[in-house]
């Protein structure tokens, strides 16, 4: 039952060093508990909620263990995500183009445009207004994430 997880042979390496170390009688399977374990050793910092939701995820059978697929499946998600919210910020970067922490409405709409997003000029505008909470027409970095990232995340996801 192998997925296919767009990891590297050293991060699957690394990923079931990790979790055979936490899986205490070798069984093959951790358990919920010992999951925040081995992300932490991994340099993840998932909260209990989103252990949970891993869990929840993963768990298929509901027998609150999760077995080394389960688990890789798990990290490679984890890692996308880590990656765009990394490209989310260089993207946000690119088009600061006086680095001072704020984009322009002209700017945000060459943002989505590169991301391969086709806003309208009235689209983009709305994303604006609700994005720059101050009314100046500028959006800082949270503010994008927020907008910006859930799209973003849908053209990276669907691209793979």
């Amino acid at each position: 039952s192998v997925v296919n997880h767009d990891l590297k042979d050293e991060q699957i390496a690394e990923f079931k060093e990790a979790f055979s170390l936490f899986d205490k009688n070798q069984d093959g399977t951790i358990t919920t508990g010992e999951l925040g374990i081995v992300m932490r050793s991994l340099g993840q910092n998932p909260t209990e909620a989103e252990l949970q939701d891993m869990v929840n995820e993963v768990d298929a059978d509901g027998n609150g263990t999760i077995d080394f697929e389960e688990f890789l499946s798990m990290m490679s998600r984890k890692m996308k995500d880590a990656d765009s919210d990394e490209e989310l910020r260089e993207a946000f970067r690119v088009f600061d183009k006086d680095g001072n922490g704020f984009i322009s409405s002209g700017e945000l709409r060459h943002v989505m445009t590169n991301l391969g997003e086709k806003l309208t000029d009235e689209e983009v505008n709305e994303m604006i207004r609700e994005a720059d909470l101050d009314g100046d027409g500028l959006v800082n970095y949270e503010d994008f994430m927020v907008f910006a990232g859930p799209i973003f995340r849908r053209s990276v996801s669907s691209s793979s």
